[in-house]
């Protein structure tokens, strides 16, 4: 992993690719329980943020978390609506087939990520043998 002084020669606007060192090891550094973290499918947010409590039967009981905070315990969700969630020291990350689940909703939630704090991603994602998805930063401005 590199440091910040590898990314002087970008300038003012390293901000919008990386993560601060000090951030990237506040990350390291959070308590991370990776075999009860998860994902879950939502019809309104595609995917939220949650926390298995029971597992029988092919489903799980998951305390989910809301966008605002909230949470909503005792949620039963069947075992494919349920995707592995990536260590927090995985967030934002700039390179993320280096993530241990790339999966879509890991994916999606590091690009919503990184959109809300106007970090930059553009990067070839090899998908399956001959399949690459481009995707770009949304958020361009035009000046006048």
């Amino acid at each position: 992993m590199s440091t910040d002084a590898e990314m002087e020669i970008y300038g003012k606007a390293a901000i919008y690719l990386r993560k601060s060192e000090r951030e990237r090891m506040e990350a390291q550094a959070m308590p991370f329980d990776s075999k009860n973290s998860c994902y879950v499918t939502d019809k309104v947010e595609l995917y939220l943020k949650g926390l298995i409590t029971a597992r029988a039967d092919g489903k799980c009981t998951v305390t989910v978390t809301k966008p605002d905070g909230t949470k909503e315990e005792g949620k039963e969700f069947k075992d494919a609506d349920i995707y592995e969630m990536n260590p927090p020291k995985y967030d934002k990350i700039e390179d993320m087939a280096m993530m241990t689940y790339l999966n879509e909703a890991s994916v999606l939630y590091n690009l919503k990520e990184r959109y809300a704090a106007w970090m930059i991603y553009v990067r070839n994602l090899h998908i399956h043998s001959h399949t690459y998805i481009n995707i770009i930063n949304t958020h361009i401005q035009y000046y006048t």
